[in-house]
């Protein structure tokens, strides 16, 4: 059965959280024995510890998913998402910030149980961020959290790893993609993070050889997947899986590769990258938002890159100014349009 009608370009479903950010200097991490550069999963009380010696710099909604929608939504495209949050006090935040965003979010809260999860995000002087993450409520995004209304009102289905560790969420993210199958629409995954894929490589493995069109990924994830330490033998491995594979670099830019096709597009220069919290969600979203609007790989990969530039120039994972004026600006510069 195929739904013609559509009405989102993106759904984005994964892990609704506030983010916590806060600057800190290299010895707080190496005082408290806090791993640097990764996602580490904490339970409540460790969130608790590291929260009360902190001053936040900032407190938003985020989430890798809800982070690459918000940015389809600055860029001009029509976004939702689905995620749990609790009805408490951070809940009540979540909602009222990726509102303002222009993300619709329909997700029943949970009116029991664990609070709003929450994400502590220490950026350090190098940009390098660290994050805490205690899952809370998100875990609790079941199968009957998948609105089959929605995912079949959307061009892409989004979709995060981080949802393969809770059972109920992996569930949930297996319901959602046997339903864009259903109604004849792509489906997409980030990676995550290499601890992720640490955690659950062989069933990454099969949901995407099973499920997935659009991948993206960093070049560390890409080589822990495979176990391949050469990022160039990955390209040829993952063609194989996914009709595109969208992965960045850093400062080396990224690789978009499709079938026999490798596009290779510069990093857009940052002089000074303040925060690296969110740059590849919001590659992701703007990637995705121009193949929705149907733009050339590499122009989606362009696109892409520069609304990352953006978030490296701040701390937080959401752009403080509109990403479509700025991307639009930054593209005039290749003549080409938004």
């Amino acid at each position: 059965m195929v739904n013609d009608i559509t009405e989102y370009d993106v759904v984005g479903i994964g892990n609704a959280i506030v983010d916590v950010l806060a600057k800190v200097g290299e010895g707080f991490l190496a005082e408290r024995d806090l791993h640097k550069g990764d996602m580490t999963l904490v339970e409540a009380q460790k969130a608790g510890e590291i929260y009360a010696d902190i001053i936040p710099e900032r407190e938003i909604s985020g989430g890798s998913a809800a982070n690459a929608v918000a940015a389809i939504a600055s860029l001009g495209g029509t976004p939702s998402f689905i995620g749990k949050v609790h009805d408490d006090e951070l809940g009540q935040e979540f909602r009222r910030d990726i509102g303002a965003a222009g993300v619709d979010f329909f997700t029943n809260p949970l009116m029991q149980g664990p609070s709003t999860a929450r994400s502590i995000v220490l950026v350090t002087p190098d940009a390098q961020r660290s994050m805490f993450t205690y899952l809370g409520a998100s875990t609790h995004l079941s199968v009957d959290d998948i609105d089959e209304k929605i995912i079949s009102a959307a061009k892409i289905v989004y979709i995060e790893a981080y949802l393969l560790d809770d059972p109920q969420s992996a569930e949930a993210m297996k319901k959602a993609a046997q339903l864009a199958r259903q109604y004849g629409r792509q489906v997409a995954l980030t990676l995550s993070d290499t601890s992720c894929i640490e955690r659950h490589r062989q069933e990454l493995k099969d949901f995407i050889h099973s499920n997935v069109d659009i991948l993206f990924a960093n070049d560390e994830e890409i080589c822990s997947l495979f176990e391949e330490k050469d990022f160039y033998k990955t390209l040829d491995m993952i063609k194989q899986e996914v009709d595109i594979a969208a992965l960045t670099r850093g400062e080396k830019g990224s690789v978009v590769v499709n079938n026999r096709i490798k596009i290779f597009v510069e990093a857009e220069t940052v002089e000074d990258a303040v925060d690296s919290t969110g740059a590849g969600d919001v590659y992701a979203g703007g990637f995705l938002y121009g193949l929705t609007h149907g733009r050339t790989l590499g122009t989606c990969a362009l696109i892409g890159n520069i609304a990352a530039s953006e978030i490296l120039s701040h701390y937080g994972a959401r752009a403080e100014v509109s990403l479509r004026g700025y991307v639009r600006n930054k593209l005039r510069q290749y003549g080409k349009t938004l």
